[in-house]
């Protein structure tokens, strides 16, 4: 479009007649100006045209205006801006326009002061010189002359420092500060060194508070909040009064925050990164040089972004800081599309967090602890081996550069495992010291304050305690001096007293934080400045330990997303390690040995099946079959054809069809061993219900044995059918039957590779499989149960109008155990396809063996070694084995008859015995009570007064009667 725009104002040019535009040159007239070429060191900014429309074209229409743009610290000297003219020239083409490299404007201005500039207009160019004045009461510090060359000056910029007060006339202003000398960030070690410098280079300066003197008073918190709270009452309650609180570590800087609002005290930390420090509601007048823990997490986030990372691990110390951090970076990732799988916590022992994380498979690991847990952690990532070319741990950069290698007698680690542990960890580090060589307010360089303090300390700097957060204490100093003197007035009338400030004087405290709000300047640590919450912005440095030392690999500045990546990162496999393991899919296929071996056996079934089959239809005419209900035995040899025919579908898989045959699959195991147990079974059972229905009932069902209707049996086997029909398509129409994955732990290879299997099997299933096996199996279990029982009471039962029911009963028996006992071991072992196969498909092979070979073998043999092969007509003219069947039934008819009989006779022999013994006891009674009569001279036995003459005559007659 703005192409199209182009040529629409170029037309005219081109469309002009010859001749017109007087004296014009034809090139001039048609084409607009010529594009001319930059300045070195410098560009064109051609508005409205992208970068490729400005190579496509030669020349620009008239009116059309070019602006010069310069690189770096250099501007445009001569025309900035170039205007085409009608006669095809730019304007001002007799003056150049060049890029010339400038010195600081900074030096063009001072505080308290005045400076000129000669030898050059603004900006200072090359061979410019300026001279530097100071108000009245104020003295320049530094060289009164500069001169710009090559772009920079020839001496350090000097400011103008008040006329001091004399020490002996200064007024104190004391500064309560918590320094952690020990406990789980000692960085008090380097700290109170760094401060106590800058209150030497503070007392010092005559700009800067001219009628005061800051003085220290300082205690060891141990970065215990309780130890810090005897300290700060000590702080709080003794004089004198201080003006300021300088806590450092998180956890004693919230305790310090929260009590210093009751007492009117700013707070100022020096090392405190919880994120929670940052709320104004909670800790209205805390500010902290240190910036806070969450500045690490764009960097983190930006970093898994680089690297393709989308699941990460976190294990942290319970502690407020580390808590808010990691809710922090929880939000953060979630907005980057990056999950955190696994979020772990300790309080002091890290084992058991550490062992959960091995577990899981976490890969890329952010560790939030306090330098002396750090080592407990990374003993027990040495144990657990959680580290290598496999995994990536995030740490904070705040401890001390040989961190691993320091003594500590809670782990059992030797320096060599630890440091084997953390070689290759990332930590990212907010950058506490300037890396650009440039002055600070106190007129010192970043290098020359590290090398100042190192003097000052008493050991190597890598075994000092907050060493690193050493310029954050001195520009906290520093902060602290500028607010207090800006709350004074620099000295003047218009200032404050404070030394008149108590820890009731709202209004002193307020222009300090107002003060302290507005403080900007450049520190050793950088550019200070405070944003809302009184927390300090800055770059993060990335570091990464190669070789048991940290080297630099990057920084990040969060407030422009600007990553620097100097490209010196190694790792131990040669590249960034996956976030999670590579997870290789295998199913779980059944032997096929073992499926060519079952279905070799089951083809055999159904030939015997047939055979059988074939043996019943052909020899149905014979009495002896007709006798043993022939169709109802053509059933179950069908049914166990079903059956066994079940097992085929029942051992295919995935290995043999694809995914959406499954179903039809499923669906063929399930209506092959329905209908084949429902005919094989249930014609069994009819058999052997209608025996037990007629022979085991008393005289009512005498008349039943003589006839038999056989279309009751066939209705009773066409209903246990149907039955199973309903329910099957019910089931399939409701809820069929699908293909589903079970899955399996996952499996680590032979071969060292990051890769794991994880095994899956398939299923038939639907959504409500267990509901429908309920009904399926408890309905087939009661069946199975039934006839147990029926068998079983009509074992010794014998009727000719179904002569095979016992080898019908003992086929019950053993189809009934082996279902019974298959069902829930095939239910149980469901996740071993191989065993749940081999008993299911066993069990169906063998149940069908054993039924046709009970049923149809003895009638094979019988009619081959007896020659029964006569039909019904012919049988009847002879008195074979009909007759002998009926003498065989009569004989045992008779001899249950006699063993009832017996067993009553011997009942009424003992009655008879108990009454004689009855009756002989009361002739004794008798005797006592009367005397003896005379004889009767009939010669008979001597009777009673009152006693009938036939009544000793009776004993007799009864016992015999009993007989009869």
């Amino acid at each position: 479009m703005l192409l199209l725009l182009l040529l629409l104002l170029l037309a005219p040019l081109f469309l002009r007649p010859p001749g017109a535009g007087g004296a014009q040159t034809p090139n001039a007239t048609s084409e607009g100006c010529q594009i001319i070429h930059p300045p070195w060191e410098g560009g064109i900014r051609y508005r409205g045209l992208t970068r490729d429309q400005v190579k496509a074209i030669n020349f620009l229409p008239v009116d059309y205006e070019i602006e010069y743009v310069c690189r770096g610290e250099r501007e445009v000297v001569g025309p900035k801006v170039r205007k085409c003219l009608a006669n095809g020239s730019w304007t001002d083409m007799d003056t150049p326009s060049r890029c010339v490299r400038i010195c600081s404007k900074s030096y063009l201005t001072l505080e308290n002061g005045k400076v000129f500039l000669t030898g050059g207009d603004l900006p200072a160019l090359d061979g410019a010189r300026v001279d530097f004045r100071c108000d009245p009461d104020f003295h320049l510090v530094g060289s009164s002359r500069s001169i710009c060359s090559q772009g920079q000056w020839s001496t350090p910029k000097p400011h103008c420092q008040v006329n001091r007060t004399p020490h002996s006339e200064r007024r104190a202003v004391y500064i309560g500060a918590l320094f952690p000398m020990s406990g789980g960030w000692p960085g008090g070690q380097a700290c109170q060194p760094a401060v106590e410098m800058a209150l030497e280079d503070v007392n010092s300066r005559r700009d800067i508070l001219p009628d005061y003197e800051l003085k220290l008073i300082h205690h060891d918190s141990k970065c215990d909040p309780g130890q810090a709270t005897k300290y700060l009452y000590e702080l709080l309650y003794n004089d004198p009064i201080k003006i300021i609180l300088m806590p450092g570590c998180s956890s004693v800087s919230t305790l310090v925050a929260e009590a210093a609002r009751m007492w009117n005290l700013i707070v100022l930390s020096y090392g405190s990164s919880s994120p929670a420090l940052s709320n104004r509601q909670r800790f209205p007048t805390f500010f902290r040089t240190h910036p806070s823990a969450t500045l690490h997490n764009p960097t983190r986030v930006k970093l898994f972004e680089k690297w393709g990372w989308k699941k990460i691990a976190t294990i942290q110390q319970t502690t407020e800081v580390f808590t808010s951090t990691l809710d922090d970076l929880e939000e953060r990732v979630k907005e980057a599309g990056i999950e955190i799988t696994f979020r772990q916590s300790f309080f002091s022992d890290p084992a058991v967090p550490v062992k959960n994380l091995k577990r899981q498979d976490a890969r890329i690991i952010v560790g939030l602890f306090y330098e002396t847990e750090a080592r407990k952690v990374f003993c027990e990532v040495y144990k657990e081996r959680l580290f290598g070319k496999k995994y990536v741990w995030f740490l904070i950069g705040w401890y001390a550069d040989n961190w691993f290698k320091i003594y500590d007698p809670s782990i059992n680690c030797t320096v060599d495992e630890m440091t084997e542990a953390v070689e290759g960890h990332i930590t990212t580090e907010i950058v506490m010291l300037n890396p650009a060589n440039t002055r600070s307010i106190s007129n010192m360089t970043s290098q020359e304050f590290v090398e100042k303090l190192t003097k000052r300390l008493k050991r190597h700097p890598e075994e000092t305690g907050g060493f690193q957060e050493a310029p954050l204490a001195y520009d906290a100093i520093w902060a602290l001096a500028l607010a207090l003197n800006k709350t004074s007035g620099g000295g003047s009338r218009s200032g404050v007293r404070l030394e008149d400030f108590n820890y009731n004087n709202q209004t002193i405290t307020d222009q300090i934080y107002r003060a302290m709000n507005s403080s900007s300047f450049e520190g050793v640590s950088g550019h200070v400045v405070f944003d809302a919450s009184g927390s300090r912005m800055a770059w993060t440095l990335i570091e990464q330990l190669q070789g048991g030392s940290y080297k630099k690999i990057g920084y990040y500045d969060s407030t422009k997303d600007d990553l620097s990546w100097s490209k010196t990162d190694k790792w131990i496999g040669g590249s960034p390690p996956a976030d999670q393991t590579l997870v290789i899919k295998t199913f779980r296929f059944l032997s096929q040995k073992l499926f060519i071996s079952v279905s070799v056996l089951s083809s055999l079934g159904i030939v015997l099946a047939v055979v059988c089959l074939s043996f019943n239809i052909y020899n149905s005419h014979v009495r002896y079959i007709q006798n043993s209900q022939p169709n109802l035995n053509n059933l179950t040899a069908v049914g166990c054809s079903l059956a066994l025919a079940a097992v085929f579908p029942l051992g295919l898989d995935g290995y043999h069809i694809g995914r959406n045959q499954f179903p039809f699959v499923c669906q063929a195991r399930l209506w092959l061993l329905g209908l084949g147990f429902s005919l094989g079974y249930g014609s069994m059972f009819t058999k052997i219900w209608w025996v037990h229905t007629v022979f085991t009932k008393k005289e009512e069902k005498k008349e039943w044995r003589k006839t038999l209707e056989p279309w009751k049996l066939y209705a009773t086997v066409g209903l246990l059918v149907g039955m199973d029909v309903l329910t099957l398509a019910i089931w399939q129409i409701v809820d069929p039957l699908h293909r589903t994955i079970e899955t399996f732990a996952k499996e680590e290879p032979k071969e060292d590779i990051d890769v794991s299997i994880l095994p899956q099997l398939e299923h038939c299933s639907s959504r409500k499989m267990n509901t429908w096996l309920g009904i399926f199996y408890g309905y087939k279990g009661l069946l199975l149960l039934l006839g147990i029982f029926l068998a079983y009471e009509t074992k010794s039962v014998s009727t000719e109008k179904i002569n095979d029911h016992r080898a019908v009963g003992m086929a019950i028996y053993n189809v009934a155990v082996l279902c019974l006992i298959t069902a829930p071991v095939t239910m149980i072992l469901s996740s071993q396809q191989d065993a749940a196969f081999a008993f299911a498909s066993l069990a169906i092979v063998f149940s069908s063996y054993i039924t046709l070979v009970v049923l149809f073998v003895p009638k094979m043999r019988r009619l081959i070694t007896r020659g029964e092969w006569q039909s019904e007509a012919q049988d009847t003219m002879k008195t074979g084995s009909s007759t002998n069947n009926n003498e065989e039934e009569k004989s045992r008819l008779l001899e249950k008859e006699n063993r009832e009989l017996e067993k009553i006779i011997a009942e009424k022999e003992e009655r008879v015995s108990e009454l004689r013994h009855q009756l002989q006891s009361r002739q004794q009674l008798r005797s006592r009570r009367h005397p003896p009569t005379p004889p009767d001279p009939s010669g008979g036995l001597p009777r009673g007064p009152a006693e009938p003459p036939d009544r000793l005559s009776c004993d007799g007659s009864r016992v015999h009667l009993l007989y009869k």
